[in-house]
C-alpha cells in the first residue's frame, strides 16, 4: 500500500463518448462513491499500472495537500472486485472489463460503470540482452507461450531451451496477452508464474534464455523484442502499427465526484498526461514533440549488434513544451 495527501483544485473538462457513458450517466443513483466531502482517494488493480499510479497520485498531491490518495496492486481483476466490495473508488486495470464483472457491478451498484481512458502501453515483449533474437511475429510467440516451441533455435537464437514466464490470472497481462496471442487457448504448462511484472524484468535480465512480458513503463535492463517487425515505440502506438497496443484504464461503479473526479481529471489533463509520458507510456493527447520511450529501447530494423542498442536507460525528456490539452474521455464498461 503507498498512501499520500493533497488538496482540491485543478478539474479537467468533460467529454461524454458513446451511448455507454450516456447510460451510465443516467443510471439512478449516481452521486459519488464517497461525496464532496472525501478526502481519500482509494486506487486498487493493475500492477502494469502501480508505478504509473503512484507517480500520478504524488504529483497531483503536491499541489492539492487535503487529499489523501492510497495506490494499491494486485491485478485487473482484484482491483474490480475491490470496486465491487467497496473497498476502492478507482479500479485500475490493463484490460476491458469483462461480461461477469460488468454484470456483478450492475447487480451491486444498478449502473453500468465508467471507463476513463489513462493511457495507452504497448504491451512489451523482454528479452536478455544477450539474446541475438531481435524480431518475434505473433505467431511465433504463440508458439512460445503455448510451449509448441522450446528452443531458441528455432527462432534463430543460441541452443538454449526457451525459459517461459507468465503473470498470474488475476493479471489484466495476463488475459490481454492470452487473448491477441494465444487466441484464448492456454499457456504451456512449462511457464513459470511471477506475480509482479518487475519481477519478471529482474528474472529476463539475468537469465539468457528467459521471455517474459509485461508494461512498457517496467522495462529496465532488457530488451523489447519487435513484434511482426514493430518495435514498441510511441510512434507506432500512435499510428495503430504495434500489434500489442493495450488502454490503461481507471473504472468507477458511478460517475464519480468529489476528490475521486478531482484526481481522475488531473489525470487526464494536461500535467498527468505529462507524468504518463515521464513513467514511459504513451499519453492519450498527442504531444507536440517526442515523448518517452521507458527503460527498454530497440534498434532500427535489421540491427543485430548488441553494441548499438541502448539497454536499460530512462524516458527521456527533450525538453520541450507539449500540447496534451484535450477532452476527459468517459465511457460506459465494454
Amino acid at each position: 500500500m503507498w498512501v499520500g495527501r493533497g488538496r482540491p483544485g485543478f478539474r479537467a473538462r468533460w467529454l461524454a463518448v458513446g451511448l455507454p457513458a450516456v447510460l451510465a450517466l443516467l443510471f439512478t443513483g449516481c452521486a459519488g462513491l464517497r461525496g464532496e466531502s472525501n478526502t481519500e482517494v482509494r486506487v486498487k488493480g493493475s500492477d502494469t499500472m502501480v508505478l504509473l499510479n503512484r507517480r500520478l497520485a504524488a504529483a497531483f498531491m503536491t499541489g492539492h495537500p487535503g487529499t489523501a490518495v492510497v495506490v494499491e496492486g494486485g491485478g485487473s481483476a482484484t482491483g474490480v472486485q475491490a470496486l465491487l466490495e467497496g473497498s476502492a473508488d478507482i479500479a485500475a486495470a490493463s484490460r476491458p472489463v469483462e461480461g461477469p464483472e460488468v454484470a456483478a457491478v450492475f447487480r451491486r451498484y444498478g449502473t453500468l460503470g465508467v471507463r476513463f481512458l489513462v493511457a495507452q502501453d504497448p504491451l512489451s515483449v523482454y528479452l536478455n540482452s544477450s539474446n541475438p533474437v531481435r524480431d518475434l511475429s505473433v505467431e511465433q510467440l504463440r508458439a512460445v507461450f503455448a510451449g509448441k516451441v522450446t528452443s531458441w533455435r528455432d527462432l534463430g537464437g543460441g541452443d538454449l531451451e526457451i525459459h517461459v514466464i507468465t503473470r498470474p490470472p488475476t493479471s489484466g497481462s495476463h488475459r490481454f496477452f492470452q487473448l491477441h496471442v494465444l487466441l484464448g487457448g492456454p499457456y504451456t504448462a512449462r511457464a513459470a508464474t511471477l506475480a509482479r511484472t518487475r519481477d519478471i524484468v529482474g528474472v529476463v535480465r539475468k537469465d539468457p534464455a528467459a521471455i517474459g512480458y509485461g508494461g512498457r513503463g517496467w522495462a529496465r535492463g532488457v530488451r523489447c523484442a519487435r513484434v511482426d517487425g514493430v518495435a514498441p515505440t510511441p510512434g507506432a502506438v500512435r499510428e495503430g502499427r504495434y500489434p500489442l497496443t493495450r488502454y490503461l484504464t481507471f473504472y468507477t461503479a458511478r460517475p464519480p465526484a468529489g476528490a475521486v473526479r478531482r484526481f481522475i481529471d488531473w489525470c487526464l489533463g494536461p500535467e498527468g498526461q505529462a507524468v504518463v509520458r515521464q513513467v514511459g507510456y504513451v499519453p492519450l493527447w498527442l504531444p507536440g514533440g517526442a515523448a518517452g520511450v521507458g527503460g527498454c529501447e530497440v534498434p532500427p530494423a535489421g540491427t543485430n549488434n548488441p553494441d548499438r542498442e541502448s539497454v536499460g536507460g530512462q524516458a527521456k525528456d527533450d525538453g520541450q513544451h507539449h500540447d496534451l490539452r484535450g477532452p476527459m474521455v468517459v465511457q460506459g464498461f465494454d
